[in-house]
């Protein structure tokens, strides 16, 4: 293929992803994703953060991944300051996905709390996988001070990242178990059994710990062992 040809395919790419048609665009990512190019980079970074399709997002995030760490770094880390919550969201997941634990200075605690649910829980996996050796302990106890927090689906994703810390997590979700607010200790106490049993179903597992905590009437230390029972 010569330099006219590709140049000219690049450019159908780029403009085939501002398609109005979301089958356009996914054919587009997946084609740019297949071919990579630097020329690509900075519009599969401005497309994620606002393309309204899932599974468009996903293979922007995936053509990302296929192009070199040394030129998709600098503008997801950009990015995760973003105003546009889903440019925070999706450019976390993206290094999520690409895993180079030189972006984890961005995660910060600012988007580990962040009001948005979706940015948040992308902090927490790209947390999960970026965080450095030796500090797994200290990113369990910040991501319990989100237990109790959003949802059913924003709950299970925060026991997700806290049950792959693995047993770094167990004194920070046994300290949890005495908060004051019963969604709190409910949380904290489904995580632990997911901890011991990750094959055990998220739902079942939040109903009796709140059926646990319900029946404590106060925060102790007996509302684990209760929840053994």
């Amino acid at each position: 293929m010569t330099v006219a040809r590709r140049d000219l395919d690049a450019m159908r790419a780029l403009r085939a992803l501002e398609d109005g048609r979301s089958s356009v665009r996914l054919r587009a990512a997946l084609a740019v994703g297949t071919e990579p190019d630097p020329r690509f980079v900075d519009k599969l970074v401005e497309r994620c953060a606002i393309e309204p399709e899932f599974f468009v997002r996903d293979m922007l995030t995936w053509a990302l991944t296929r192009h070199p760490v040394s030129l998709t770094l600098p503008g997801l880390l950009r990015e995760v300051r973003s105003e546009r919550a889903q440019a925070r969201s999706q450019a976390l997941h993206t290094l999520s996905k690409i895993g180079d634990r030189r972006a984890w200075p961005a995660i910060t605690w600012e988007l580990l709390s962040d009001a948005e649910d979706d940015v948040a829980r992308s902090a927490w996996r790209a947390a999960v996988v970026l965080v450095p050796g030796g500090e797994e302990s200290a990113l369990a106890t910040m991501l319990t001070t989100q237990l109790g927090r959003g949802e059913r689906e924003t709950q299970l994703s925060l026991s997700q990242a806290l049950v792959a810390l693995g047993e770094v997590t167990a004194p920070a979700l046994r300290a949890a178990t005495t908060a004051s607010d019963p969604r709190v200790r409910a949380h904290a106490i489904a995580t632990q059994r997911l901890l011991r049993d990750p094959d055990a179903g998220f739902g079942l597992a939040i109903e009796e710990a709140k059926r646990v905590v319900a029946l404590a009437g106060a925060p102790g230390t007996d509302d684990e062992n209760r929840a053994d029972r």
